[in-house]
């Protein structure tokens, strides 16, 4: 979702991901460009083109190199957690005067507001949708991480 809203925004995109098919889902969601995180020549191609990166990653990534793709001055926001800490060198930090920084859900006024311009925007989440009486088939690709997104219940 954050590709659409910073799309909506007005900002310039580029998302990375790591694989060809979530590379053009990116696109169609919202991105102006794609780099795969897996390919350091990629992202190394990108050194200082960015103000913002913003994770919402669970895994462990060459945070590093992350950074290097920040201009001066910028920011690598995390909103997604991952359970290693993170190893980065100070030195490109302090030249850079470059930050980290993390943010936790908003308040309910910032979500209600968040809400309604995704209302405004046509904003809306990925989702693949089960009944009740198709929960169990739900939950096996949940545990099996096959899920695409989010999986919602309905009746």
């Amino acid at each position: 979702m954050a590709l659409q809203f910073l799309n909506a925004w007005g900002c310039e995109v580029t998302a990375f991901t790591s694989s060809e098919r979530k590379k053009i889902e990116a696109l169609e969601l919202g991105a102006h460009y794609a780099l795969n995180s897996r390919e350091l020549s990629e992202i190394e191609a990108a050194t200082g083109q960015f103000d913002l990166v913003l994770s919402a990653v669970n895994v462990k990534l060459d945070w590093n190199a992350h950074l290097g793709t920040l201009r001066p001055k910028g920011r690598l926001h995390f909103v997604g957690t991952t359970l290693e800490p993170l190893d980065v060198g100070v030195f490109p930090l302090i030249m850079g005067q470059r930050s980290i920084s993390g943010s936790p859900v908003g308040s309910p006024g910032n979500v209600a507001r968040m809400l309604n311009f995704a209302g405004q925007h046509d904003i809306k989440p990925v989702i693949e949708k089960y009944s009740f009486d198709q929960v169990n088939e739900a939950i096996e690709r949940l545990r099996n991480g096959q899920a695409h997104y989010r999986i919602v219940l309905s009746h």
